[in-house]
């Protein structure tokens, strides 16, 4: 497939940026819901994603809001974070730029980054 229309790519982001609602830091990268929420997560947060926009060299992206003073609920390194809806869906899951170990009971925090569809080629 040679080209996609960024009205293609930005309902994919759309709804990332409508339903994703919670972001959580986990010890491994989670493959559903539960994972993402309860086996890995080592804190979570309600997070904010702004709307598709351009992508350089291409395609379209979302960025997901940097998150400051997150509660730690358990002990661990974090290498991962997920994006759900809060309810039941895992949304977006990826690395984290690099591991961070966190303790219980203190915060965590995250820059902004951005999730991305690259073009078709």
């Amino acid at each position: 497939m040679a080209y996609l229309n960024d009205s293609v790519l930005d309902n994919g982001l759309a709804w990332i940026q409508t339903n994703g609602t919670r972001i959580d830091i986990c010890s491994q990268e989670p493959t559903t819901y539960t994972e993402a929420t309860s086996t890995h997560t080592l804190g979570n947060d309600t997070v904010s994603v702004v709307a598709p926009a351009d992508y350089a060299p291409d395609g379209r992206k979302v960025t997901v809001s940097a998150v400051s003073e997150a509660s730690v609920t358990a002990t661990g390194d974090a290498s991962h974070w997920a994006i759900t809806d809060g309810s039941s869906v895992l949304i977006a899951t990826g690395s984290l730029s690099a591991t961070l170990g966190v303790t219980s009971g203190n915060q965590f925090n995250l820059a902004a980054f951005d999730i991305v569809i690259r073009d078709a080629a």
